[in-house]
C-alpha cells in the first residue's frame, strides 16, 4: 500500500490532494486528520484507489492513517504524516450573497476573484453548490467584468424556483488557478431566494407590469427616458434600494422617495411626483422609471435585490455588465461562458457536472407582456 504525498514530505501541489494506493488487495479504511478544511474522498469501482475530493489546503500539517486488506485477508495499516507549503502568490474570492440574506428569483451568484484566473476548468471544478430544490444551471466567466481582475457568475436556466435555500462552498484552498498561484481559502455562503416578483415596463406603451408569484398583481401607468436619454431595452435585476436618493444630472439635485437601482450607470425604478400627469402618455425622464408616489411605495416594498426587471419597446439597448445583466444571454450562450463547457445539476445533495442536453430545470418563466392600454392613474 502507498500513501501519497509521501510521510516526512512538504507538498507542493496541493491541488493534487491526497491519493492511496492498495497493489494485490484493497483500500479499506482511509482517515486524514488536519486543523485546516476536512477532507473527504471516494473509492474506485475495485476499491484499490482512494482520493480526496478537493484540493489540499496550503501551509496546512496532515496525517493520513490508511488500512488495507490483503489478498489473504491481512489488515495492512500505514501511515504519511505532511505539510502542504506556503504559497508566494495566493488568491481569494468574495461573493456577493450576504449570510442567509433573501434575493429574488433572477439572482446569479457572484464571484468576484483577485486575480487573473489562468485555469478556469480547476477553477470551476472546485465550486460547489447545494439547493433545497433541483436546478440545472451553469458557471460563465465574464472576461469584460471591470469590478475585479475576474468575475464568475452562476444562474439557473430558468428563474430559481421560489423559496429555494442555496449553500455555495467554493474549494479554492490549494487549487492552482494560474501557474504558481494558489487559492488561500474555502469560501462560503448560504442565502435564500423568495418570493417572484417581475416587473415589465413598456417604454411604447407607457406602463409596467407588476407580477407577483407568477400573477398580475399590478397594471401602472409611467414614464421613461425622453428621446436622447431612453430607458436602454434589457432584463436587468434590481441591485438595491434607497428611501431617499440623491440623484444629480443636468440641472437637477433632488432627493428622491422610493428609488429601486436596476443599472450602475443610474437607472432606477422611482416614485416621481412630478411627472405624475405624463405617466401613461409620453416620456420625459432622464432614463428612470417614473412611477406615481403609492405606487413607487408599494413596489419598493416588495423589491429585493435580483428581482428581475425588463425594460422593452426602447429604440436604445441595453449594454452588458451595465447592472447584472446575466439575462441579457440566452441558455445557449450562457453556456458556452463555463470553461468545462457543461451544465450543473444541484439539488439537497450537492451539484454534478453534466451533458447540456440534460432536461431544463423547473423555474418561473418570465412574464409575459400585458396589452398596450393607455389610461391615467388618478395621482
Amino acid at each position: 500500500m502507498s500513501i501519497t504525498p509521501t510521510s516526512g514530505s512538504v507538498d507542493s501541489t496541493p491541488n493534487l490532494g491526497i491519493t492511496v494506493r492498495a497493489v494485490g488487495g484493497r483500500v479499506a479504511n482511509v482517515i486524514v486528520r488536519t486543523r485546516g478544511d476536512l477532507v473527504t474522498g471516494t473509492l474506485n469501482a475495485a476499491g484499490t484507489v482512494w482520493h480526496s475530493t478537493w484540493a489540499l489546503d496550503v501551509s496546512q500539517r496532515y496525517v493520513v492513517v490508511a488500512s488495507a486488506i490483503g489478498p489473504s485477508g491481512k489488515p495492512v495499516a500505514q501511515t504519511s504524516s505532511f505539510r502542504t507549503f506556503t504559497s508566494k502568490a495566493t488568491f481569494s474570492a468574495e461573493i456577493v450573497e450576504g449570510y442567509r440574506q433573501t434575493y429574488g428569483v433572477g439572482m446569479p451568484i457572484i464571484l468576484y476573484l483577485s486575480r487573473p484566473i489562468v485555469d478556469r476548468a480547476a477553477v470551476e471544478r472546485a465550486l460547489q453548490v447545494r439547493t433545497s430544490r433541483p436546478i440545472v444551471g451553469s458557471w460563465y466567466w465574464d472576461g469584460s467584468c471591470r469590478l475585479a481582475p475576474e468575475c464568475l457568475y452562476f444562474r439557473p436556466r430558468r428563474y430559481w424556483p421560489a423559496q429555494t435555500q442555496v449553500s455555495f462552498t467554493g474549494h479554492l484552498n490549494g487549487v492552482e488557478a494560474a501557474p504558481g498561484v494558489y487559492g488561500n481559502h474555502t469560501l462560503t455562503q448560504t442565502f435564500t431566494i423568495g418570493s417572484p416578483l417581475t416587473v415589465v415596463a413598456s417604454t411604447e406603451g407607457h406602463y409596467i407590469n407588476v407580477y407577483r408569484d407568477g400573477k398580475l398583481f399590478a397594471h401602472w401607468p409611467i414614464s421613461t427616458g425622453r428621446p436622447g436619454d431612453d430607458t436602454p431595452n434589457g432584463t436587468y435585476l434590481t441591485i438595491e434600494k434607497s428611501n431617499p436618493v440623491d440623484m444629480v444630472g443636468p440641472g437637477y439635485n433632488i432627493e428622491v422617495p422610493w428609488s429601486v437601482r436596476f443599472t450602475f450607470s443610474g437607472d432606477y425604478l422611482h416614485d416621481a411626483y412630478w411627472s405624475v400627469g405624463e405617466q401613461g402618455f409620453t416620456n420625459v425622464s432622464h432614463g428612470c422609471v417614473n412611477m406615481s408616489p403609492a405606487n413607487a411605495e408599494i413596489y419598493y416594498m416588495m423589491a429585493v435585490p435580483g428581482d428581475p426587471v425588463k425594460i422593452t419597446g426602447s429604440p436604445r439597448a441595453g449594454t452588458w455588465d451595465n447592472g447584472w445583466t446575466m439575462w441579457f444571454l440566452p441558455w445557449r450562450q450562457w453556456l458556452r461562458g463555463s470553461a468545462l463547457h457543461e451544465a450543473v445539476q444541484a439539488g439537497p445533495r450537492g451539484s454534478t457536472f453534466v451533458t447540456p442536453t440534460s432536461p431544463p430545470a423547473a423555474g418561473a418563466p418570465a412574464p409575459p407582456t400585458a396589452p398596450n392600454p393607455h389610461f391615467r392613474e388618478a395621482a
